[in-house]
């Protein structure tokens, strides 16, 4: 692929994404993408990536690789009786430092919040794409060091836990374009706390909350 296709690839890529995190995923053509990145060849999108779902998984698979290299290395600063704290932090904060690396103003926060929150599309990108060999050994081992807790209650805290934090992340991602100064340390440390608390709480009643399928930790 020449420097030209790589260029009109990722004015492709940033246009869908500034799109999808203004107006919602659904809301958003094909066309419409086209037309914002600037090009008069409304199937540059199938030219491109041979379509839209294959759009959207090369939108999510940015900077996955320099996130998990992040990852590996907390991962091997741990013990092996590293404590809920420490595993979340392995997992949050190379998310947090990647928002915090990119210009302002961005929309992947946003971006990644439209596409956990579309169920539809969730469930259509759940796969290899989203797979991540060390979140989910960083799950299996925050599982283990909550294994004073029922597993069902564990697993419906899971499910609260990817909303939560990218929720968050969108707003202060939006509060930054605002003017905000982008203290993205602060937001990170705070939602590991309050995901530690959240996640190692006491159980009040036994029976799970969340009965919907499991989806994948888009971090």
């Amino acid at each position: 692929m020449g420097r030209h296709s790589d260029r009109a690839r990722e004015t492709l890529l940033n246009s869908a994404e500034e799109l999808f995190a203004r107006y919602g995923i659904d809301a958003v053509s094909n066309r419409r993408i086209t037309e914002h990145a600037g090009t008069a060849n409304h199937s540059a999108i199938a030219y491109h990536f041979g379509g839209r779902d294959e759009l959207l998984r090369a939108l999510l698979d940015q900077h996955l690789e320099e996130m998990n290299r992040r990852r590996t290395a907390l991962v091997a600063t741990l013990s092996d009786d590293a404590g809920v704290r420490d595993l979340l932090a392995c997992l949050l904060l190379p998310w947090i430092e990647h928002l915090a690396s990119l210009p302002v103003p961005s929309w992947r926060a946003r971006f990644v919040f439209q596409v956990r929150t579309v169920p539809s599309v969730a469930e259509a990108l759940a796969g290899p794409t989203t797979a991540n060999p060390v979140v989910e050994d960083l799950v299996r081992r925050l599982q283990a060091a909550l294994s004073d807790l029922p597993p069902r209650v564990v697993r419906g805290r899971f499910e609260i836990l990817g909303p939560m934090t990218l929720g968050v992340c969108a707003e202060h991602e939006a509060r930054v374009h605002e003017g905000t100064p982008p203290a993205w340390t602060g937001v990170g440390y705070f939602l590991i706390d309050a995901s530690a608390g959240m996640l190692a709480a006491p159980v009040t009643h036994p029976d799970d909350y969340l009965t919907g399928p499991s989806t994948p930790f888009l971090l």
